[in-house]
């Protein structure tokens, strides 16, 4: 019988499941919130602010060496109000006090631990501490408050403004009318082109992080310019992820990131918000090239998708662990003696020549992490035999380790549901049904968007996130922003009407509670929420892209399918003003450079009318078509593009139109694709 918990403070009331790993610490932990703010003000105590998600190894090693700790613990109790906030669940704390850390000078990254005055202004912060460095540090800040407070209210107020400014005023961002050219593009390109690592792909640095909305600007870009060394760079970086130890071979997904250069050795939490995102790229990039591989890399990350991280009705959890059994990526990796337990002989000797297995392993203690550099293609010429034969047996070798390592413990899920991530993981498999047609993924799809409209939206406004049967918190922008991508998507595939309605009402929602009238952008978070001690706007693009970026892109392709000026401008506007700072730095704004091919050329509306709509749709979304929007109906429609639009003489009709202009309209699909004017 197991013995209860020691402790129990106040996060063992928290939905979050990094909360609740701290629920019994000796720590007296409150979540973020009034009780916590008002008790530090009344005992005149400085706040620590504990920031971390459950996936995080760094979070987990120092909850054990120093959270857990009675004495250490004791420590912070006496001497300050202790805050555990999960950044999933609260990114717009954690924006503001990962800020701060940033203007200390300091790298920012989680654990993130940050000391605020009672105010809630910062005056020193950083990340991991060892134990040592932690105890000495909580004793420096209590002198420091004791002897020397008014230095650092002076220090914490100096620091909240400087947060205070907004990037748009910190940049000198003014309004400029938007003119994208030719030359534009080559520069942006050649700016990024400057970082790509050309051997290993991705850019040259280490740790690397798969980035997906750089390559798919850099693919975009290829599409509107045919530089093919833009897609030779694309296709390097995919290969290389799919092949390295990245990308779980075994079982589908990708990990966060690898800790290498070469794409070897991952942190091996799994994030659905990447693996949404690929989905995306690898889907883009299989219509551009047509490789077997991406192909692969859909399928079986949807399978893993399908397997470990969907509930019953739909929505998608958030995470898995980078641990079990206390060991970072041991349900993942294998020794020699545990491939031999598994595989005959020759599988492991196919394995040693060819996905970089040892006897003395290729990582840490003895392990295995499964990594290769050549493809398919090049491995069947490789091997003399031929490819079909080859995939398949390596499909049932993947079969045999994915059987093995599913008696091993389990890492970690992390099941609470954010909006946000949902809507880049829906994005993702609409994406995925349209480069290939398989309905499983537009039937997953359509079942998240109905587990979105049914139990994380309440009118026209959205809910952060969802665990245990509840939804709790106001939704920020990135929610909003991910969600209207994803319909928009959702309804150029399925051509229901109701996705662009729903992208619609929420778009309402934005703009009527997230817009900054003064400078042009949006807040992250809408005008009831809490007061924090600055309210930001998310304009660079990170591993995910900022939330004004995403909504950059939705109020161009609402424009266009509503035929709103209003929200064509709105893009526009916002564009233009972020236009010259995309130039000088557009690896950090790489979903906004992807804004700027769309106003390179006219966008395509193409728009199909008659009774094989569907099956039109189905064969021209096939191909890599990035300035081009899908709309159509099989019977009439009210929907601005399709007014007017009939199937002429009872037969399937497509119009392709541009800047409100349309061709003739033809029967077929290749005659529309003719139309498109795709070869340079």
């Amino acid at each position: 019988m197991s013995q209860a918990p020691k402790h129990t403070n106040r996060l063992a009331e928290a939905s979050s499941p990094y909360l609740l790993q701290h629920a019994h610490n000796p720590v007296d932990w409150y979540p973020w919130g009034e009780e916590a703010l008002q008790k530090a003000k009344a005992e005149d105590k400085p706040i620590l602010v504990s920031i971390g998600y459950s996936a995080c190894h760094w979070c987990h090693v120092m909850e054990r060496e120093s959270f857990e700790n009675e004495e250490i613990a004791k420590l912070m109790n006496e001497h300050m109000v202790c805050i555990k906030v999960d950044r999933e669940e609260r990114p717009d704390v954690d924006a503001v006090y990962m800020d701060a850390v940033h203007a200390m000078g300091q790298q920012g990254g989680w654990p993130l631990n940050v000391f605020l005055m009672p105010n809630q202004k910062p005056f020193y912060g950083g990340t991991y501490f060892p134990p040592a460095n932690w105890v000495q540090l909580i004793s420096a800040i209590q002198k420091a408050y004791t002897e020397k407070r008014e230095e650092l209210e002076q220090q914490a107020a100096e620091l909240t403004d400087h947060l205070g400014r907004s990037e748009v005023i910190r940049f000198k961002m003014e309004e400029n009318s938007l003119q994208v050219s030719t030359e534009q593009l080559d520069a942006i390109f050649g700016h990024m082109a400057h970082e790509f690592d050309t051997t290993k792909g991705g850019t040259r640095r280490a740790p690397k992080f798969p980035m997906p909305s750089i390559w798919s600007f850099v693919l975009r870009y290829y599409r509107a310019t045919h530089t093919h060394a833009a897609l030779d760079q694309v296709i390097l970086t995919l290969d290389r992820m799919a092949m390295g130890g990245i990308y779980d071979v075994v079982g589908g997904g990708f990990a966060r990131y690898s800790v290498d250069d070469r794409w070897h050795v991952p942190h091996f939490e799994k994030m659905l918000y990447d693996n949404g995102q690929l989905l995306s790229l690898y889907a883009d990039a299989y219509k551009a090239t047509q490789k077997s591989l991406y192909r692969d890399v859909v399928y079986d990350t949807v399978s893993w998708l399908a397997r470990e991280m969907t509930t019953a009705d739909g929505g998608f959890y958030s995470a898995l662990d980078a641990d079990s059994e206390g060991v970072e990526g041991k349900f993942y990796i294998y020794t020699i003696d545990e491939l031999y337990e598994v595989l005959d002989s020759e599988a492991v000797d196919f394995l040693k020549e060819h996905f970089g297995v040892k006897g003395i392993g290729n990582w840490e203690h003895g392990y295995n992490v499964l990594i290769r550099t050549e493809d398919d293609a090049a491995l069947a010429l490789k091997t003399g035999r031929p490819e079909a034969e080859l995939r398949e047996y390596m499909r049932g070798l993947w079969s045999k380790l994915f059987a093995y390592r599913s008696k091993r413990i389990r890492p970690g899920l992390d099941d609470k549901i954010l909006t946000g991530w949902n809507g880049l993981m829906l994005k993702g498999l609409v994406d995925a049904y349209a480069a290939f047609g398989e309905a499983q993924f537009l039937k997953m799809a359509l079942k998240n968007a109905d587990f979105i409209e049914s139990k994380l939206r309440s009118g026209n406004q959205l809910y952060r996130t969802y665990k245990d049967g509840k939804a709790s918190l106001s939704a920020y922008l990135e929610d909003y922003a991910a969600v209207i991508e994803a319909y928009l998507a959702l309804h150029q595939v399925t051509f229901e009407e109701r996705w662009l309605r729903a992208a619609e009402e929420l778009n309402h929602y934005v703009l009527e509670h997230f817009y900054d009238q003064e400078e042009g952008y949006f807040f992250f978070t809408d005008d009831t929420a809490e007061a924090l001690i600055t309210r930001k706007k998310e304009l660079f693009d990170n591993v995910i892209p900022a939330s004004n970026s995403i909504m950059a892109h939705n109020l161009f392709t609402l424009g266009v399918l509503l035929s709103s000026n209003r929200y064509s401008e709105l893009a526009s506007t916002l564009m233009g003003r972020i236009q010259e700072l995309t130039m000088q730095h557009p690896r950090e704004l790489s979903n906004w450079a992807s804004l700027l091919t769309r106003y390179h050329r006219p966008t395509a509306e193409i728009v199909i009318v008659g009774p094989d709509a569907q099956a039109f749709r189905t064969e021209i979304q096939k191909h890599y078509l990035p300035f081009t929007l899908v709309v159509g109906s099989e019977t009439e429609s009210d929907l601005p593009l399709l007014e007017d639009r009939i199937a002429v003489g009872g037969k399937t009709t497509v119009y392709v139109c541009e800047n409100r202009t349309c061709k003739l309209p033809v029967h077929s699909v290749e005659a529309a694709l003719e139309q498109l004017h795709l070869n340079p």
